[in-house]
């Protein structure tokens, strides 16, 4: 049965009402999309009070930038970037604030902090104390596809990763977080080719089946890029095409830079297909 329900801070998500929105707010210096603008705590918390303002549902801090080719940071670099900044938005905003972590230390920290929900690009599988902090701390999580085995899916790439997404959901399930508290995340953009992001894409409706609310981050990524043939920072339409056909195959949620366009372009939507 699909959940219809999530808690996230002090808010009662219903899905299939509306598209929500969660603003990206990458704290680090190398980030593919906006690395350095925010790596200050004033800069980054005008960001998100200007993403609130702009339309946003939930602001997802990082502090450690996952475009390919990027080489880890340690736990103690992540905690000081992300912390300073979750404890003010938890002040200064009235929305939910999630980390984007797949380290346990961190949402831990993250948590006490003022967060309410943990986005782990890794699916539960990196860290093995993540599930259980989840638990304990009774948040939602969005667990998002990954994998360590290269771009290589067989004949059936939709059924290998809906087979991987349930590996992690079962990860969830041992620790005791409920079904209401999970979220899963195709992962457009992880472990896989430009080609194989463009049918996922064309498949989002699939990963419904698995009865859970579906995040897109979609937002500037490569394959838009490779489609368009443009850099980064022109990548704005491309990103409102990928939210309107989420939108039409029943995503919940947009995880994008550009909240004032994609709140407007789900608005839009919402209103013709649901």
């Amino acid at each position: 049965m699909e959940q219809r329900f999530m808690k996230i801070w002090k808010n009662i998500w219903e899905w299939g009402k509306k598209t929500y929105i969660m603003g990206i707010l990458n704290v680090t210096p190398d980030s593919f999309s906006d690395g350095g603008c925010y790596v200050s705590q004033d800069a980054a918390v005008k960001q998100a009070i200007r993403m609130y303002n702009e339309g946003a549902d939930i602001i997802d801090v990082g502090g450690e930038t996952t475009k390919p080719g990027a080489v880890p940071v340690a736990a103690e670099i992540e905690t000081d970037r992300v912390i300073p900044v979750i404890e003010s938005l938890s002040k200064a905003i009235r929305i939910p604030v999630s980390v984007d972590t797949y380290r346990a230390e961190t949402a831990e920290l993250a948590i006490k902090a003022g967060a309410s929900m943990v986005n782990d690009v890794w699916g539960l599988k990196y860290d093995p104390d993540m599930a259980a902090v989840i638990a304990a701390y009774r948040v939602p999580v969005c667990i998002m596809h990954n994998r360590t085995g290269g771009t290589d899916y067989g004949d059936d790439l939709i059924g290998k990763i809906l087979l991987e997404l349930e590996e992690s959901i079962s990860i969830a399930k041992n620790a005791n977080i409920p079904d209401e508290n999970i979220m899963i995340d195709p992962g457009i953009g992880f472990a896989k080719t430009w080609e194989q992001n463009i049918t996922v894409m064309r498949h989002l409706e699939d990963f419904k089946k698995l009865g859970y609310p579906v995040l897109l981050g979609a937002s500037r990524k490569s394959f838009i890029g490779k489609v368009l043939d443009l850099e980064v920072a022109d990548r704005l339409e491309g990103t409102l095409a990928a939210t309107s056909i989420g939108i039409t195959k029943g995503i919940d949620m947009v995880r994008v830079h550009d909240v004032l366009q994609n709140s407007r372009v789900a608005k839009m939507m919402d209103s013709m297909v649901r």
